[in-house]
């Protein structure tokens, strides 16, 4: 069963239209109609929940400025020096050797033995990772902790960048080494991902760093395990070298998911009450993954799609992932919340035994109709979903 059995609703029940975003043009109009047009071919269609902004009141920002210190002290030591950092170029053939092309149809002939299922996991995973400009702003959208300047010295901007800027090398890596394949369509790849950054996304957040917190600790534990299941796939195909790459990847992910985790953490610690509403909201909310608007150009689905092959991310994945914060936050052990505070507390910590229930049924039905679609990334090949 697909992650967007739990990150979105059923598509039947969706209304496509324009994201409601503005995007500036220096462009003069013949007519209301052409500048129309040209909107609605710069927004592909897709789901926009009502939103909320700046949710959180100002006494609680207070706490994230008190944080600072903090934050200094247990954050920033979980991002590695540049100088020790493994970078894309480490694991590509390199240009300036004599064997440059050698190595380059190395990789093709490995490439060979990776079914085109594999590769529609590796492709979403690249586009993921490519779309870094909307996760950067959505860290700072949120109250009391965004980047004023864009290179403010508090530790919850300087987190913020170089959060990213370990992040970057994910895409690099990956998109360097699915061009070198030969296997993907690359203009197609590179439409979705401008389509992609375009859209943004809607993580629910409101500009609070509470529900924002909390998403991103369940999203870079989510891409740990995906990254790391890719990692057993290449490896399973005979691809030791890209099941290496997707396991740095993963090991990223790990070390991001600790540090965010340990801020939600930290808020439980000093603000349960607050902490555990805004994690039962997040929950009802569900969890969309960053890439959940991904689109290019023809399938409007394209997210469900990409999600439902090979279970490399699962419903079964979500609730494991919400049961371990739950485990890690210790939520079942928390006291002194208010009534409010109790029943969010007993919902969140009933969840996962709910979604694994609700998953095994829907994967009964997921089995009984399994049809096969087209995949731009892969030159319109059909791959069964």
């Amino acid at each position: 069963m697909a992650l967007s059995f739990l990150s979105l609703p059923p598509m039947s029940t969706l209304s496509f239209r324009a994201p409601k975003f503005c995007m500036a043009y220096s462009l003069n109009f013949s007519s209301p109609k052409e500048a129309k047009n040209l909107k609605k071919a710069l927004s592909p269609p897709h789901e926009m929940h009502a939103q909320v902004k700046h949710s959180m009141a100002q006494e609680k920002i207070e706490i994230f400025k008190s944080l600072e210190n903090w934050a200094q002290e247990n954050l920033l030591i979980h991002l590695k020096p540049i100088e020790k950092s493994w970078q894309p170029q480490d694991f590509l053939p390199d240009p300036t050797s004599e064997g440059f092309y050698d190595q380059i149809k190395e990789i093709q002939e490995r490439s060979k033995e990776i079914p085109d299922e594999h590769y529609i996991v590796l492709v979403g995973h690249m586009i993921t990772e490519e779309v870094l400009p909307t996760y950067q702003t959505m860290l700072n959208t949120m109250d009391g902790v965004r980047d004023e300047t864009g290179a403010s010295l508090t530790p919850w901007a300087t987190w913020t960048r170089a959060w990213t800027a370990e992040e970057n090398r994910h895409g690099d890596l990956l998109n360097k080494y699915l061009y070198l394949s030969g296997r993907v369509d690359m203009r197609a790849i590179e439409k979705t991902i401008q389509y992609l950054i375009g859209s943004g996304m809607d993580p629910k957040a409101e500009n609070n760093p509470y529900l924002g917190f909390i998403y991103t600790s369940f999203r870079e534990r989510a891409t740990f395990i995906s990254h790391g299941n890719s990692a057993r796939l290449a490896k399973d195909h005979g691809d030791i070298n890209l099941a290496k790459i997707c396991g740095l990847i993963a090991a990223d992910e790990k070390r991001h998911e600790t540090a965010y985790s340990k801020i939600v953490e930290k808020l439980f610690e000093i603000d349960p009450d607050t902490t555990i509403l805004a994690f039962a909201d997040m929950m009802r909310k569900k969890v969309s993954m960053p890439a959940h608007f991904m689109y290019d150009g023809c399938d409007y689905n394209l997210f469900d799609h990409f999600a439902a092959r090979l279970g490399v991310y699962s419903a079964r994945d979500y609730a494991d992932v919400m049961q371990h914060l739950v485990g890690y936050w210790q939520v079942e052990k928390l006291t002194g919340l208010s009534s409010e505070g109790r029943k969010a507390q007993e919902y969140v910590c009933g969840l996962p035994q709910r979604i694994r229930i609700i998953e095994e049924r829907a994967r009964g039905r997921a089995k009984q109709a399994a049809p096969s679609i087209p995949f731009s990334w892969i030159y319109d090949r059909q791959v069964k979903i």
